[in-house]
């Protein structure tokens, strides 16, 4: 049964990536924003909410369990900019924008930083929580103000006659995130029962099984995005996503109840989090193009992580 669950949720994704980006795109072109500011903030939303609904419902389990909250927010970061985005530049080059380069990274940047500090004495509090929290708030409303003044076409490809009303667009958003949604916990809930029968521990699932499933739909949305010629979507998507992950989903939750922590996370864990943001750095300063042997070279920082994790 758990197998075929597993099935099930992966195609639940697959429906729900498309619709999103579908719909993200098509409101982009309404509303005349760019696509990068619809990525990095309904779709990286969109994409974020299985990592919330995993996170507050490991958070409030017994035991040991409830450190996966922790193991999944770490654990889809540095899949999200490794695993996700080297699968993206596979499929196709990813032009890195100023505003990724000269706001997105930073921000992520700054958040990883902070939540990092809070995690120092191995937990993250409800004010910590709601600090965190509020940062996205006020993140959130900056990128609506501003999208307005973007100059970045948008996508000049598309015929207007083909555009979809506003209200066909937020259907396909709403659908695709439910979409995402259940697929997601329909996934990790499989994966998570067949991880258990192999006597995994609690966080070792949150940081490889749980953060996998849940960047699922981040990897789906960006290739599918990257397979249309968005991506600009694509790399606003895993950047902000990473960005909600940190403020909106361990603020959230935090805020919610206090996230506990165990101190193999701030001597592994923690600093893979902090390093690849700067691995991807340097990659995006080299000819401001993520290029197919960029995306290996991703992929073999997630599989090195991978490796160093469990060899521990």
């Amino acid at each position: 049964m758990d197998y075929w669950l597993l099935l099930l949720g992966f195609a639940a994704l697959v429906v729900g990536g498309d619709l999103l980006v579908k719909g993200a795109v098509g409101l982009a072109l309404k509303l005349g924003m760019s696509v990068l500011t619809v990525g990095m903030t309904v779709v990286s939303f969109g994409t974020s909410v299985p990592e919330l609904i995993v996170s507050i419902k490991a958070v409030f389990q017994e035991g040991d369990n409830n450190l996966m909250c922790v193991g999944n927010v770490l654990g889809s970061n540095i899949a999200n900019l490794t695993l996700v985005l080297g699968v993206t530049a596979i499929i196709a080059p990813v032009v890195v924008s100023k505003v990724s380069l000269y706001r997105d990274w930073p921000v992520l940047m700054l958040s990883s930083l902070l939540a990092s500090y809070f995690m120092l004495d191995l937990q993250v509090s409800k004010v910590e929580g709601l600090v965190l929290f509020s940062l996205v708030v006020l993140f959130t409303g900056y990128l609506v103000m501003t999208a307005g003044k973007s100059k970045t076409a948008v996508n000049p490809e598309v015929d207007p006659r083909e555009q979809k009303s506003t209200g066909y667009n937020l259907l396909f958003i709403v659908l695709g995130i439910t979409g995402l949604a259940f697929g997601s916990d329909w996934l990790v809930s499989a994966a998570t029962s067949i991880a258990s029968s192999y006597k995994v521990s609690p966080f070792v699932i949150g940081v490889t099984v749980l953060a996998f499933g849940t960047s699922v739909p981040e990897l789906v949305t960006s290739a599918i995005a990257a397979k249309k010629g968005q991506t600009d979507l694509a790399l606003g998507n895993l950047m902000g996503s990473n960005i909600f992950n940190i403020l909106s989903v361990l603020g959230l939750t935090a805020s919610l109840k206090q996230v506990p922590l165990n101190q193999s996370v701030l001597t592994g864990d923690l600093l893979w989090m902090l390093a690849i943001p700067l691995v991807l750095l340097v990659l995006m300063l080299m000819k401001r193009k993520l290029n197919a042997l960029k995306g290996v070279l991703l992929l073999l920082c997630y599989a090195a992580y991978v490796t160093v994790l469990f060899m521990h």
